[in-house]
């Protein structure tokens, strides 16, 4: 049965557990980077097909189908993507007079195919983006190319505000999901070192080390503290862009 032990499991997180400040680290950086990285790719493939013409249907669905092929699938696919002695990145690396990385199994490498990896499934990103993309008045770009704004401006001065609720839903989501990672890094980092986060730790993604701790350790209330701390990072992050939005977002209609 349960036992009281009050805020023991909170001192323990923060004053003698290294994986916890490792794997929040490790959760960071991933966001930090893959958000980013995922909203580029995104909103540029939505810009490709906003103003395609042909073949539209086709190439939206090959966009698309990425982000609902399992991510069990998608991990093992990419394995053999960055393999280092028959990938066809190193391949083409190779080509180039580069020697490629090793890396889901090196350390320093691990966790940048991990987050390049993360741009493989932003086919919900890239049609929300197209739908917010559809709903800008074209009678706003005829009148500034009347008056002579070049493609450069125009993006800049009428698609980035007039996307930026779009783009503001975009960024929550997809820093909800990059805390959240976890079945990618399970199975990439189980199949290369044989333990979760390796190599040596560098994929220990923060709910890696919660599931460590509940379902391997059976630590069901340290794993139970773990995730009321995510929770709380979560929502903090959350607040401080919901916050920052009064600036940058701007609302049809709004005066």
């Amino acid at each position: 049965p349960p036992q009281w032990i009050g805020f023991d499991n909170y001192v323990r997180m923060f004053t003698n557990d290294p994986d916890f400040y490792q794997s929040l680290k490790v959760t960071i950086i991933f966001t930090i980077t893959s958000v980013p990285l995922r909203m580029v790719v995104a909103l540029f493939l939505a810009i490709l097909l906003n103003e395609a013409t042909r073949a539209v249907g086709f190439f939206r669905t090959a966009f698309y189908i990425p982000s609902i092929v399992a991510s069990v699938a998608s991990a093992v696919l990419w394995t053999w993507i960055f393999n280092s002695r028959f990938g066809p990145v190193n391949g083409f690396l190779k080509t180039l007079g580069i020697a490629g990385p090793k890396w889901f199994t090196d350390p320093q490498f691990a966790l940048a195919g991990l987050v390049i990896m993360s741009a493989w499934g932003i086919g919900g990103e890239m049609l929300i983006f197209l739908a917010g993309l559809k709903g800008i008045p074209l009678s706003l770009y005829e009148a500034a190319e009347v008056d002579g704004a070049g493609r450069l401006t125009r993006f800049l001065r009428i698609t980035l505000p007039m996307l930026s609720p779009t783009i503001f839903f975009n960024l929550i989501m997809s820093m909800i999901g990059a805390f959240q990672t976890f079945d990618s890094a399970f199975v990439i980092s189980t199949a290369h070192g044989g333990q979760i986060g390796a190599p040596l730790k560098s994929t220990l993604f923060y709910l890696l080390h919660l599931y460590q701790e509940g379902f391997s350790f059976l630590n069901m209330g340290y794993a139970s503290a773990l995730a009321w701390v995510l929770f709380i990072i979560i929502l903090a992050v959350t607040v401080l862009i919901n916050r920052s939005s009064k600036n940058w977002v701007f609302y049809s209609g709004e005066n």
